[in-house]
């Protein structure tokens, strides 16, 4: 299967920042990459540099086999994106705005609004598509954000975390339109900083740290770098955590966590439900009272703790990816 994104050494740096620091990515036709990593990463100044928008300090890139820094407007004629925050005029009605982009990319009065007025269905607008787009909610501007990108039916798709600051029903939502997009054949580079999101929706996923990738893999290859099953179990006094502790490290594979606030109680186990079972026994027999007890696998959540020493979900302070505004220049 053919690589469609291809990235190769890419540097870009801003001041002492180094956004990217030698990144190297492949996408196969027809499928989804998640590009995962807190912000300040460098997601955002890949995606800038794959779509046009930016021109690396080093490194080569192609899209769909086009070299993006010699023949830029072939490569944006082959590709949607869609950024961090939508890119529609809100004094427009929803209609209106995809007509608009239509037109801009030259479909022709009738195909427009042919065009328009399909993706309002496919995307659950056409109730609102009459509407400005100052009446619609976050996620029916992220919808009809993404319906803008994919106007003009490009073979390539670039989201930069499309579900920022949506709420937890309107993500699930974004969810089922980007499979389905899959399903027909699009292949996305699909940025992101939500665990579940890269779990759900991507089919490789390489992890970025400082500029970096630092893990390559499917969810489960990723997830079986860190290996074995932890037990999580809340006590329901802060008094027995202590104990708790003593106990699960008779049993566990190595160090065991402990959350103050929460009350919560962590180990890596090996052993299945027969490690879970002597657990509660022991804990039992010490009269060790429990809110909630669990075995459960690896999450990325897990992997990217142990990859890069924090969570996913940080604030950096590497100003390349949040301080310089996303222009939507390939619609």
């Amino acid at each position: 299967m053919a690589d469609v994104i291809r990235a190769a050494g890419l540097v870009k740096t801003y001041g002492d920042v180094h956004a990217l620091d030698g990144l190297d990515l492949a996408v196969p036709e027809g499928t989804v990459l998640g590009l995962l990593g807190p912000n300040g990463a460098g997601k955002t100044t890949a995606v800038r540099i794959l779509t046009t928008l930016l021109e690396p300090d080093s490194g080569s890139a192609e899209v769909a086999g086009i070299d993006v820094r010699k023949r830029p407007a072939e490569v944006r004629a082959r590709i949607g994106l869609s950024g961090q925050y939508a890119a529609v005029d809100e004094y427009l009605t929803g209609f209106e705005n995809l007509d608009m982009i239509g037109r801009l990319y030259g479909l022709g009065r009738r195909p427009s609004r042919d065009r328009a007025r399909e993706l309002l269905e496919s995307f659950d607008l056409s109730d609102a598509g009459d509407r400005p787009v100052k009446t619609y909610s976050g996620g029916m501007r992220r919808r009809l954000d993404l319906a803008g990108s994919l106007v003009a039916r490009p073979p390539v798709l670039f989201l930069d975390e499309p579900t920022t600051g949506l709420d937890p029903r309107s993500r699930t939502d974004m969810w089922e339109v980007i499979n389905d997009l899959v399903k027909s054949g699009t292949t996305l580079l699909l940025t992101t900083q939500y665990l579940e999101e890269a779990d759900r929706l991507a089919d490789r996923i390489v992890v970025i740290d400082h500029g970096k990738s630092i893990a390559e893999g499917t969810a489960d290859e990723l997830k079986a770098q860190v290996g074995g099953e932890r037990i999580e179990l809340v006590v329901a006094s802060a008094e027995d955590l202590p104990t708790s502790r003593d106990i699960l490290a008779q049993l566990a594979e190595g160090a065991v966590g402990i959350d103050d606030h929460t009350r919560r109680v962590t180990a890596p186990v090996t052993g299945g439900a027969g490690v879970l079972i002597e657990a509660l026994r022991r804990l039992d027999a010490a009269g060790v009272t429990l809110h909630d007890v669990a075995l459960r696998r690896p999450t990325l959540d897990d992997v990217f703790l142990t990859l890069t020493g924090h969570a996913a979900e940080i604030e950096a302070d590497a100003a390349a990816d949040t301080d310089v505004p996303l222009a939507e220049a390939t619609r």
